[in-house]
C-alpha cells in the first residue's frame, strides 16, 4: 500500500499543478492547514531536482503569504478563527506563551520556530495576536521559511538518488520517521 501511494506520490508531483498544489499547500500550512507542505516539495524536488530552487522559492513565497494571513487572524480574528484553531490543537495554553514570547524576544521567535516541526500557523497566528509588528514579522518569515525549504531543495538537489534509493528501499522506515516528526512537532507545541 506504501509502495503504490509513493508512487502514486511522485506522479502527481511530476504533474503540470504540482507547482499551484505546492503553493496552496504552503499557504495554507502557515495559517490554517496542518500538514507541512514538505510532503510535496520532497518528491517535487526528486521528480525535477533542475527546478530545486524555483520550487523552494514558490514554497517560500506562498509560506509567507500565507503567514500573513496568519498574522492577520491573529491580529484581527482572534476569538472568531484564530481560537477554533488553536483549540483543534489543544494550544490555548500555547499561545498565551508565544504571546508572552513574542513581546520578550520578537524576531527570534519566529526565526527559530519556523526551523522546527512546530506547525507555523501556531506561530502565525501567535504573532499576530501579540500584534508583533508586521515588517520584522515578514522579514523574519523570509528568512526562516527560506533557510529551511532552500536547505531542503539544497541537500535533495545534491544528494537526490541516494536519497530517493532509500526512500524506496526503506519506504516504511521513513513513513514512519515522517510520522514520528509530525506528531512531535505538535507535542512539541506544549514544551517549546
Amino acid at each position: 500500500m506504501l509502495d503504490r501511494l509513493y508512487a502514486r506520490t511522485l506522479s502527481l508531483a511530476a504533474s503540470r499543478h504540482a507547482p499551484l498544489w505546492l503553493a496552496v499547500i504552503a499557504f495554507a500550512e502557515a495559517s490554517v492547514f496542518p500538514l507541512p507542505p514538505d510532503i510535496l516539495l520532497v518528491p517535487m524536488v526528486l521528480a525535477h531536482r533542475d527546478r530545486a530552487w524555483a520550487l523552494a522559492a514558490l514554497c517560500t513565497l506562498a509560506s509567507v503569504c500565507g503567514g500573513l494571513l496568519g498574522w492577520y487572524i491573529g491580529a484581527v480574528l482572534l476569538q472568531h478563527v484564530a481560537m477554533p484553531i488553536i483549540h483543534f490543537y489543544h494550544a490555548e495554553a500555547r499561545l498565551l506563551a508565544l504571546q508572552e514570547q513574542f513581546r520578550q524576544w520578537g524576531v527570534a521567535i519566529i526565526l527559530f520556530k519556523g526551523l522546527t516541526p512546530i506547525p507555523f500557523k501556531i506561530v502565525t497566528i501567535a504573532s499576530g495576536a501579540a500584534h508583533f509588528p508586521l515588517l520584522p514579522f515578514v522579514l523574519a518569515c523570509i528568512a526562516t521559511r527560506g533557510a529551511r525549504f532552500f536547505l531542503l531543495a539544497a541537500l535533495l538537489r545534491r544528494y537526490g538518488a541516494p536519497i530517493q534509493s532509500f526512500i524506496e528501499r526503506r519506504l516504511t522506515l521513513v513513513a514512519a520517521l515522517f510520522g514520528v516528526v509530525l506528531v512531535g512537532g505538535f507535542a512539541a507545541l506544549k514544551y517549546l
